[in-house]
């Protein structure tokens, strides 16, 4: 099961009224592909993200859409933590 913590979802809606403005069609494609082509895949390979030295949880890698998602792997839960885009910093913990 995916389940999306609060700031994560803060931030697809950050990121889609952000691309919106601008484009539209981007901003539907864009929050598509994070959720139903990347991180539905989780819920088949949790573990297919790398790690990093203090992040928490793992980091999901989009590279069509330059966005990283953080997760945690919480038994058979998916918590999803943060969307942010490649250049945004990542709290250290």
């Amino acid at each position: 099961m995916i389940f999306w913590e609060e700031e994560s979802l803060n931030d697809r809606e950050k990121i889609f009224e952000f691309l919106y403005v601008f484009n539209p069609d981007a901003a539907e494609k864009t929050d598509e592909i994070i959720e139903a082509n990347k991180v539905e895949n989780l819920i088949e390979q949790p573990l297919m993200a790398v790690q990093r030295d203090g992040i928490r949880g793992r980091l999901l890698i989009i590279p069509e859409v330059s966005m990283i998602v953080s997760y945690l792997v919480d038994g058979s839960t998916i918590r999803i933590l943060r969307v942010l885009h490649q250049k945004q910093k990542f709290p250290i913990v």
